[in-house]
């Protein structure tokens, strides 16, 4: 549950309540006076990260490892490169292949 500031209108004290989000602001009761006055304030927030898991931290780690692999498969020679050498079982169209045994 989020920590909510409020300012009490009758006694003019701040005080913090811990809230949800859907509790609603005229329901909010001052802890010094018991008046159900408050107004909510808007307050900064401060976080911690603890680690190396920041925001975006995985997204920047697999990009630097596209470009990387990236560079390596550059200086690799292209695939589409065939060798001119045809296979002993392969017949080129050009030649008649011969049936034996059969009539025509």
């Amino acid at each position: 549950m989020p920590l909510y500031e409020y300012r009490c209108g009758q006694c003019e004290k701040q005080f913090e309540a811990n809230q949800s989000v859907h509790a609603r602001v005229e329901d909010t009761e001052c802890p010094f006076c018991r008046a159900r006055q408050a107004t909510r304030l808007m307050s900064s927030f401060s976080s911690n990260i603890i680690g190396d898991r920041k925001p975006g931290f995985t997204e920047l780690k697999a990009k630097a490892m596209t470009e990387e692999r990236m560079q390596r498969f550059a200086k690799l020679p292209p695939l589409n490169i065939r060798p001119n050498m045809s296979s002993p079982n392969v017949t080129s169209e050009s030649e008649p292949m011969s049936i034996e045994g059969s009539t025509s």
